[in-house]
């Protein structure tokens, strides 16, 4: 194998010097001004880029879709190029461009083309982009925002000259390679090389440029137009930028004439001129965007204003090329302008202020696009695998909480994708497709024509969302997405030969309301009680007056989205009606205690699913363990078919403001279905890969829970802890917050130092480590004044026996020999046997809730010593059980402890546990020995035992538990992770 990696790359180096030789050669002639960038194309860089192995020629015969390399023809507008050179892709997602300029041009100087090479990497979002002549070859990294006086070398990461392209091949290949770009090394290069000052996203930036915007807008709106509400400022301020954004775009993809805005900028009156232009392109596009409004057309706004807003988005001021800005890019954008509103003070000023929903849950949460691919692909994937367009026709696709659209865009790309190739599958389909004018050709590719794009949106894609402002962007978003790879060239032919305009009537689609609320709300009110602020609060929304035909089939086939999570705590008090209405309305069944907002939302979901639907969500980690969510899981299970559950156990998802928000996800699939299979789980790492191939379940409540290992056949060779021990948290002590009449402060209570009331031992969960307790401080005990210092009193009874000490929050595991009084940060572990008869309320208390005679597990208990529970509490295998039952919550609490599996003691695995019991001996010496040294290579030595005694002890305990080569496996990895 390495003398073949040897021979290939000695075979590229060949066609490179080749390639090199050859550009000698003519090197006078290819200086020449005549020489053009499509010449050096084709004459050198195609073949520069095959020597890396890329399939510049599409030698393989890809789909439009996922050719490696997509050239685009030179086409300048007001002399620019709208478009880079190459797009080198995998899999069809974009990694760097490329932009060809002929050899006349100097790269290493000249401001113009790096700038603009720049732009386009930038704008993408793309880590690096290339300029080269062959000449000259720079790479940039475009995460760094450009600026119009930037010298050529800014950003620049790498550059040579043709002559050394032999020398520099290495970093060449490992940087601009395919086989760079699958293994990574060029994310290495980039770690290495990356200039930090000035590392920035585009969507901050371009937020911030609107936000600027917004800010101007409103300001200037709320002073010339003195009797304008808050509402209508905020609806103006965003359709003027909407319009505005829309158009541009359509200038940079080619659609509207380069320019034409900017034109405007120049008139008297700009926002008069603006108006005019709106009226044409509600005619050219036949969308709510642009449709005349007698409250916009009739505001008054300063030219200054306008203008600046309009010359802020051209070349060379403007450091974003829209034709290649992404459309998720943009919805993200999006999201978080809208998590902003106007307000107006008492002076008629604007003022912008986080939404109050937003500045709760400390900024706007985005969900990433993988995320949406991956529940897109899961959902809709499976419901049209191998149908026909003719089927697919019928299929309805919801998200009842759309936001900016995020879910619906991914939706639609994957409908476009899949309509594309199935007519481009055979001869015959594409015969059919074109006469029927479903495709078009141009440039040797064939394409869908906009009217097909047009009927798969408006036939297959819905929305809902509460906030008027977030529709209107859903519904930019999805116009953005329609209008992408369209050109004035397919357009005019749209106009030249039919009645269709370039943009549907999407207000059957989209739609504005609240998608928990509906019209019942109202019943036995007064309405005429109800303001008009309240009644759009509120937003209440009637599913069978918007969605006859859909609801009146059966509902929705595919649901998919991310609710929205709020805790019942976090309520605003106005929105108390909220909770009151759901909790009493009887169409949901899943409220249960304290529940947060997302329940509803997929409870909602599945219920207006059609039978055999399906519905994909990511909602918080707590529907996978918390109490409020265990009517939905019951319900989900009982009723339906969970048929695929992610898990991200130690990744956080969502981020707001460049900051990781604390919340950990999980992705939950239901079929309304009640064929029920095993259920596929995948467990994520931590770069949100899929960690091996997860693994199935059978369908019941388990599934929930992250359990990797089978516990059935454990369970039958098991008893729980709590069959064989009593526990019980230890005392309470008050806050040292308390300090008033007769009540003490905790450092009243405890002491380092033996004193005469201070007369027994005690230890917090802080001085618990694996086997030992590190530090122990002095406790008063049995005076008058005790009972007023515990919050929870406790029975002196309880710390007398020999005894474990288990860490709630550590969850480690001590031996106490030394009658510990221990705080609520610990639970005391007492086998059964070793409370000798002790006749307290408490303990006879608890032995009846058992409902087992006390005599019958005193006697039990007694085949368990402390010596061996202590060597299986603190395994590894036991670690990993822990963190799955109590699904990585802070807290472990007695009922946790109670329902740890131990091993049953039979004949046949006697010597088993006798070697632990020793084991567990031997690491009670070396543990107090480490920790009672001061020299290090001792203690680097007591380190390397312990290491040696963890491994036997677990060794026996997989045995114990009967676990197989693959299940060890799983435990041993899980503990490398955390």
């Amino acid at each position: 194998m390495p003398n073949e990696t040897l021979t290939t790359d000695y075979e590229k180096i060949e066609k490179l010097r080749k390639l090199i030789e050859n550009f000698k050669l003519k090197f006078k002639e290819l200086k020449d001004f005549g020489y053009n960038e499509a010449n050096v194309r084709v004459d050198f860089i195609d073949k520069f880029f095959e020597t890396l192995d890329w399939d510049v020629r599409n030698d393989e015969g890809a789909t439009q879709e996922f050719r490696e390399v997509i050239r685009e023809d030179t086409v300048e507008v007001a002399g620019k190029p709208k478009a880079p050179d190459y797009s080198f892709r995998i899999g069809g997602k974009k990694i760097f461009f490329v932009e060809a300029k002929k050899p006349s041009i100097d790269i290493k100087e000249a401001l113009d083309p790096a700038y603009q090479v720049r732009r386009y990497g930038y704008s993408a979002k793309l880590p690096i982009s290339v300029l080269t002549d062959f000449e000259q070859l720079a790479i940039y990294d475009t995460r760094i925002k450009p600026h119009k006086n930037d010298k050529a070398g800014v950003a620049r990461i790498f550059y040579c000259t043709f002559e050394d392209y032999e020398k520099n091949f290495e970093t060449i290949r490992n940087v601009l390679s395919k086989e760079a770009i699958k293994t990574g090394s060029l994310n290495k290069y980039l770690d290495k090389a990356q200039i930090k000052r000035g590392v920035s996203e585009v969507d901050k930036e371009f937020l911030e440029l609107i936000e600027d915007w917004r800010k101007h807008l409103a300001q200037n709106l709320a002073l010339q137009n003195k009797k304008i509400t808050i509402q209508s400022l905020n609806y103006a301020v965003q359709k003027i930028i909407d319009r505005i954004i829309f158009l541009r775009i359509g200038e940079d993809k080619g659609v509207e004439n380069y320019g034409n805005l900017l034109a405007l900028a120049k008139e008297k009156d700009i926002y008069k001129a603006l108006n005019d232009y709106f009226v044409k392109a509600d005619k050219k596009y036949n969308s709510e965007i642009f449709k005349q409004e007698q409250t916009l057309t009739s505001l008054k706004i300063d030219n200054d204003t306008l203008g600046d807003i309009i010359n802020s988005l051209y070349y060379p001021d403007c450091p974003y090329e829209l034709s290649v800005l992404p459309i998720d890019i943009l919805g993200s954008i999006y999201e978080c302008f809208l998590g902003k509103t106007i307000h107006l003070t008492l002076t008629h000023q604007s003022r912008i202020e986080d939404k109050p929903e937003v500045k709760k849950a400390g900024g706007v949460y985005y969900t990433p696009q993988y995320i949406v691919d991956y529940i897109v692909k899961n959902t809709i994937g499976e419901k049209i695998k191998d149908k026909t367009p003719k089927e697919i026709a019928k299929i309805k696709i919801l998200d009842p909480a759309c936001g900016s659209g995020s879910f619906l865009i991914g939706a639609y790309s994957y409908l476009l994708n899949y309509h594309l190739q199935y007519y481009k599958s055979n001869p015959e389909n594409i015969k059919k497709a074109l006469k029927e004018n479903i495709l078009y050709q141009t440039k040797n590719v064939y394409l869908l024509t906009i009217q097909e794009k047009q009927r798969i949106l408006l036939n297959n894609i819905f929305g809902v969302d509460i906030d008027a402002q977030a529709v209107e962007v859903t519904k930019l978003s999805l116009f953005l997405k329609l209008m992408e790879g369209e050109s004035q060239e397919s357009t005019g032919n749209l106009f030249r030969y039919s009645e269709i305009k370039l943009l549907p009537n999407l207000s059957g689609n989209i739609k504005c309301g609240n998608s928990l609320i509906g019209p019942d709300y109202y019943q036995n009110k007064n309405l005429s009680l109800l303001d008009n602020e309240e009644m759009q609060k509120i937003n209440a929304f009637d599913w069978e007056k918007n969605f006859p035909e859909t609801l009146k089939n059966g509902g929705f086939d595919v649901i998919i989205g991310n609710p929205p999570y709020v805790k019942a705590r976090d309520y605003d008090k106005d929105k108390t009606y909220y909770r009151n209405y759901l909790n009493n309305n009887p169409n949901y069944e899943t409220l249960y205690k304290m529940w947060d907002l997302y329940i509803p939302f997929l409870e909602k979901g599945v219920k207006l699913l059609k039978q055999n639907g399906s519905i994909g969500m990511i909602v918080p980690d707590t529907i996978e363990k918390s109490d409020y969510a265990l009517l939905l899981r019951e319900w989900l299970v009982k009723k339906f078919y969970v048929y695929q559950i992610d898990f991200f156990p130690n990744s956080k998802i969502f981020v707001t403001q460049n900051k990781v928000v604390g919340i950990t996800n999980t992705i939950i699939f239901v079929s309304k279905s009640h064929k029920l299979q095993t259920v596929r789980r995948f467990f994520h790492s931590k770069d949100y890969k899929i960690i091996d191939k997860g693994d199935t379940v059978e369908h019941n409540i388990e599934l929930f829970k992250q359990n990797k290992i089978n516990l059935a056949p454990i369970r039958t060779k098991t008893i729980p802890l709590g069959e064989i021990c009593f526990t019980s948290y230890g005392l309470r002590l008050n806050s040292d917050k308390s300090n008033t009449k007769n009540i003490f402060k905790k450092s009243d209570l405890i002491s380092d130092v033996k004193t005469n009331i201070n007369i027994r031992l005690f230890t917090e969960g802080k001085n618990l480590k694996r086997y030992n307790i590190t530090k122990s401080s002095w406790v008063e005990w049995g005076t008058n004044r005790c009972p007023r210092l515990l919050v929870r009193p406790t029975f002196p009874e309880l710390y007398e026996p020999e005894k474990l000490l288990l860490g709630r929050q550590t969850k480690v595991v001590a031996l106490d020999d030394k009658k510990h009084i221990v705080d609520n940060t610990i639970i005391v572990c007492i086998p059964y046997f070793k409370l000798n008869g002790i006749v307290n309320n408490n303990i006879n208390k608890y032995f009846r809730n058992l409902n087992k005679p006390r005599q019958t597990l005193e006697d039990s208990s007694r085949s368990f010593s402390l010596h061996y529970l202590l060597g299986i509490l603190n395994s590894k295998f036991i670690k990993y059980y822990i963190r799955f039952l109590t699904q990585n919550s802070i807290d472990m609490f007695p009922d946790d402890w109670k329902h740890l599996p131990i091993p049953v003691i039979e004949q046949y695995n006697r010597v088993n546990q006798e070697k632990i019991i020793s084991f567990a001996q031997q690491m009670l010496e070396i543990q107090k020995e480490l920790h009672s040294t001061k020299k290090e290579e001792d203690k680097t030595i007591y380190q390397r035992k312990i290491e040696l005694v963890d491994k036997q002890i677990d060794a026996l305990v997989y045995e114990l538990y009967g676990l197989n080569s693959d299940e060890i496996k799983t435990i041993e990895d899980s503990q490398k992770s955390t």
